[in-house]
């Protein structure tokens, strides 16, 4: 009897997401995102026994609501896939491109030269440091340098100095949400908020990022003992302009393909991550004379983190927004408060066990269309900054789950516990700016 070659699965999976991928990229071919949604699915399915609990029980959810919807609503299903395989395109991209530039050594020197200098000189530098390699590397900025984090536990046991890196890479990492032009957070705030422009939130939401990383500095807790002599690693200049210089032709490419091309953020972001990865694979294969591509197979439980996510949150908006009617209408002071309350609505799901992804779909799909138009910049800050500060501070979040797994430091510790007074006082006073921005627009 023939042996079944045990890796057929894996690469099976790693093909059909590699299909669910192009079928993001080319959306505009009838039937692309449907066929891409179906492949997320197989794809899930087939690394049923390497999920996690959260991620079977979100699939479980998938399964019920597109069972439910081709029965009572067909059209809410076709939108759903449609926006599972735009976000599961987005983040594949993303991977891919963490993987290229992950693979540089370039990113090692930065890498290390982040633990270099005084205990607050370190701290700003592993704060600032991560939030730059996260705008292209999204979870692959916490995956480098926390694993360097572990290895110095490892070697020199744990320490101030350790924890306070580990609260520096996770919130220099949560200001992606809040301000990086290639991020899920802000591709989807003004996917759902039309009449709010990338350039427009970003110019608010980048120096925001910028106090919140510097203010984050008065939660840390004091080092007695500093870095043995030599033990720091110089990067020197030009690896910092080689990666800012990639960063900025990526950035460059969205905001053509979206302001002078007319495509839609999400696909000007998932194209421009996708052209260059299809050209560092091009370089790295000249190089070495073979087209090595990495597998997707170990991204099943992302993929069904975010694709399920989109996928959920889409069909709850669409029945949020029957439920309410057309003629809904809230009073002029309504919305102000509502911007104080969602940046809250972010972390309090977020520390239940929601994806942002969910509750991004239903605040952005439900209160979108009935915010004033001139003041749907304080709603998108409101979206941006509570899902920042829930990256940060919730213990389910994937980039504290990933710190748990490389420190060994409880996620419930890295998250909650040891971001929890800032959390408050950023969730205070972001909320304050949005709905006094939209106080202020609104008129």
């Amino acid at each position: 009897m023939p042996q079944t070659d045990p890796s057929f699965p894996v690469r099976l999976r790693s093909l059909l997401a590699y299909t669910a991928l192009l079928c993001g990229v080319l959306s505009f071919v009838p039937g692309a995102t449907v066929t891409g949604a179906v492949c997320v699915v197989l794809a899930v399915l087939l690394a049923w026994r390497d999920l996690r609990l959260v991620a079977r029980m979100l699939f479980a959810f998938v399964i019920l609501g597109a069972t439910a919807a081709a029965v009572l609503q067909p059209s809410a299903l076709l939108a759903a896939s449609e926006n599972m395989t735009r976000l599961s395109a987005l983040i594949l991209t993303v991977m891919l491109l963490s993987s290229v530039l992950g693979n540089a050594g370039d990113l090692v020197r930065i890498s290390g030269s982040l633990f270099s200098g005084r205990p607050l000189a370190r701290y700003y530098s592993l704060a600032f440091g991560t939030g730059l390699l996260s705008v292209p590397l999204n979870f692959g900025s916490v995956g480098v340098v926390g694993s360097l984090i572990g290895h110095r536990i490892r070697d020199k046991g744990d320490s101030a100095m350790t924890r306070n890196a580990v609260r520096a890479v996770l919130r220099g990492f949560a200001v992606s949400p809040i301000c990086s032009p290639l991020s899920i957070s802000v591709v989807m705030t003004v996917t759902f908020l039309p009449g709010l422009q990338s350039w427009e939130l970003i110019a608010l939401s980048l120096p925001m990022g910028v106090l919140i990383l510097l203010g984050g500095a008065w939660q840390r807790e004091p080092e007695v003992q500093a870095l043995p002599a030599g033990d720091d690693t110089r990067a020197g200049l030009s690896p910092w302009l080689r990666f800012a210089g990639i960063i900025a032709l990526i950035c460059a490419g969205v905001f053509t393909l979206s302001g002078l091309a007319g495509l839609s953020y999400s696909k000007s972001v998932t194209l421009s991550c996708f052209a260059a990865v299809v050209i560092g694979f091009t370089v790295r294969g000249l190089r070495t004379r073979r087209l090595d591509l990495p597998s997707m197979a170990p991204v099943s439980n992302e993929l069904i983190i975010v694709g399920g996510s989109a996928f959920i949150g889409a069909l709850i908006s669409l029945v949020a927004l029957n439920l309410l009617g057309d003629d809904v209408r809230f009073p002029g002071w309504a919305f102000p408060v509502m911007a104080l309350l969602v940046p809250w609505v972010f972390y309090v799901g977020g520390t239940a066990g929601f994806n942002p992804i969910i509750i991004g779909t239903l605040v952005g799909g439900v209160l979108g269309p009935l915010w004033p138009a001139d003041a749907v910049l304080g709603l998108g800050i409101a979206m941006v900054s509570g899902w920042g500060i829930t990256a940060a501070g919730s213990p389910y979040a994937a980039n504290s789950l990933l710190m748990e797994r490389l420190t060994g430091y409880p996620a419930r510790h890295i998250g909650l516990y040891w971001n929890f007074r800032l959390s408050m006082v950023l969730l205070v006073l972001t909320g304050a700016l949005a709905s006094g921005l939209t106080a202020w627009l609104a008129g």
